[in-house]
């Protein structure tokens, strides 16, 4: 029974022929054959059609099952052999094997599943559609000794789970009671990593992140974290990293996050404090994101900042100036961030010295610690003395007249440029608007009230009418090579602009009329035609403010 061709022409004999001896020896021969060279096998196998064969000795009750499921598994680890297992209809007979209670057909269906639906998402999902998620995470709990078996579980789960149309099927089950459970258990690196790649994607979804905080994974990963912390060992630095992260990806969903914060007398958040004081940059940086993500509610947030975390995020950053850890950086100014959204936080974090430790990294080369870092700042101004004494400080309005024009990273060049007239609009200095002036910040002004977004738009336009209103001198040169004049005559002529851009540009004309310069760019550019156009617009406050315009212009002229 040695000769492979034998044996292939043996399987092609009618089932009533054949003795269940000679199925059992051909068999036994295509395993030794594939084990000793599975690629050329695998395409004599192809090649003498015994694959459509396979699928009616797919049943619970034959003895050979497992063999021929064990068979199907090792052809389809060859990608040529895939597509073959799927035509020759071999799927639906092995997703009805998973009711299997042979351990060891079970074991061997899997690894078919598993091989011919490797790296195919299509296939994945329609395995999903046939319902073996939870016939798997069943197997899971009633196997759960068979490391084996085990393996095969968490495998299929770990690609399964990669796929979107997965998590709601996962979440109707007690994966996440299984999978807690299974990694209390574990001892070894190597089985707690297996189960880590599993509960990374299925935690991005919320309800699986509830049901992880409810079976108790929480405390697992805070028990790691303990137990790792002082380790140099590759392994103990990759869990402690894995464990921190996933500890951070749970806090992400908002019924998650609010059942650990307990109020801010939770256990976890209390440890989850501790990390930030600690040596461990992993938990440092743990630690910041946790709190940004703790962070994302009023309640929560004046809570913490009632409780000192704004100094504890403040040493971190201190620690973290020179040289530091940009990672660390961008997660302490994310959490400042978030902290100072309730109007009550704002004035409480200036007086604590936040913007004298958030200005210490102005210097920074790194695009992501610059966004965090203009939305703190921006956060905090919206009191008149700090908006006044930041928008006094050249060296920073110096540096952000230079991110405004950071165009390879928009995100900045935007924050910059709020901050800009956020300094403005909320301090209403002429200091303030001088040293902008100087900076050279008025073309970035104008640039900002061409947008796409209306929300800045109006900010820059406000901002603009200030500088008209209480310093039109010193910056009618920059606003007339900035082109502002024939920037609010497309503005109002454009039917596109929402109400309040056309309000707020009339606002602007009028207080654009002090300069005789500016005024006689308004007068060649005809906007009577336009601003008259606009008193019978149906929001009422921009046909007023047509109509007062109108009159301006008349009178004016």
């Amino acid at each position: 029974m040695d000769n492979l061709s034998d044996a292939l022409k043996k399987l092609t004999i009618p089932a009533a022929d054949r003795t269940e001896g000679s199925l059992e020896g051909c068999l036994d021969c295509l395993l030794q054959a594939l084990a000793q060279n599975n690629t050329e096998t695998s395409e004599k196998i192809q090649g003498s059609g015994i694959l459509q064969l396979f699928a009616n000795l797919l049943t619970p009750q034959a003895s050979c099952t497992a063999k021929v499921a064990n068979i199907i598994a090792e052809v389809a680890k060859n990608e040529f052999m895939r597509i073959p297992c799927v035509d020759a209809g071999l799927i639906s007979p092995l997703v009805q094997l998973l009711n299997s209670k042979d351990q060891e057909v079970l074991l061997q269906t899997g690894r078919a599943l598993g091989n011919i639906c490797y790296d195919s998402h299509s296939l994945q999902a329609q395995l999903i559609n046939m319902g073996v998620i939870p016939t798997l995470v069943k197997l899971l709990g009633i196997h759960c000794q068979n490391a084996a078996l085990t393996e095969m579980c968490l495998v299929a789960f770990g690609n399964l789970a990669e796929l979107e149309s997965s998590k709601e099927q996962f979440a109707s089950t007690n994966i996440a009671e299984e999978l807690v459970k299974l990694f209390k258990k574990q001892i070894e690196h190597d089985k707690r990593e297996m189960i880590f790649e599993v509960l990374a994607p299925l935690a991005e979804n919320d309800a699986i992140k509830l049901q992880l905080v409810e079976a108790g994974l929480v405390e697992c990963l805070l028990e790691i974290v303990q137990q790792k912390v002082d380790s140099n060992k590759e392994d103990d630095v990759a869990e402690l990293k894995t464990a921190s992260d996933l500890m951070v990806l749970l806090l992400l969903g908002d019924e998650s996050m609010q059942k650990l914060f307990e109020g801010g007398k939770g256990s976890v958040f209390q440890r989850v404090l501790s990390w930030i004081p600690s040596n461990n940059h992993q938990l440092q940086l743990a630690g910041a994101l946790a709190i940004a993500n703790f962070a994302r509610n009023d309640g929560n947030c004046i809570h913490m900042v009632d409780n000192g975390i704004v100094e504890k995020l403040m040493d971190l950053l201190d620690r973290h100036v020179e040289d530091g850890n940009v990672t660390v950086q961008h997660a302490a100014l994310s959490a400042l961030r978030n902290l100072a959204i309730p109007v009550v936080n704002k004035a409480k974090m200036l007086s604590a010295g936040v913007t004298e430790t958030v200005l210490k990294f102005l210097k920074s080369e790194m695009p992501p610690v610059q966004f965090k870092l203009l939305g703190t700042l921006r956060m905090l101004i919206d009191a008149q003395e700090a908006a006044e004494q930041l928008g006094k400080n050249a060296k920073l309005v110096e540096r952000l007249v230079e991110w405004c024009e950071a165009k390879e990273h928009a995100g900045v060049m935007g924050e910059s440029n709020r901050l800009l007239s956020a300094l403005i609009r909320h301090s209403k200095s002429k200091d303030v608007i001088k040293t902008i002036v100087q900076s050279g910040g008025i073309k970035h002004l104008v640039t900002m009230a061409t947008s796409e977004h209306v929300i800045m738009q109006n900010e820059a336009l406000v901002a603009l009418a200030l500088i008209a209103a209480l310093e039109l001198g010193p910056a009618e040169k920059d606003l007339t090579s900035a082109q502002l004049v024939q920037i609010l005559h497309r503005l109002l002529a454009d039917e596109r602009s929402a109400p309040e851009i056309k309000y707020n540009s009339m606002v602007l004309i009028c207080a654009l009329m002090g300069s005789e310069s500016l005024y006689k760019e308004v007068q060649d550019l005809a906007f009577l035609d336009v601003v008259s156009k606009l008193r019978s617009h149906e929001n009422k406050s921009v046909a007023q403010q047509a109509s007062l315009t109108e009159q301006r212009l008349t009178v004016e002229s």
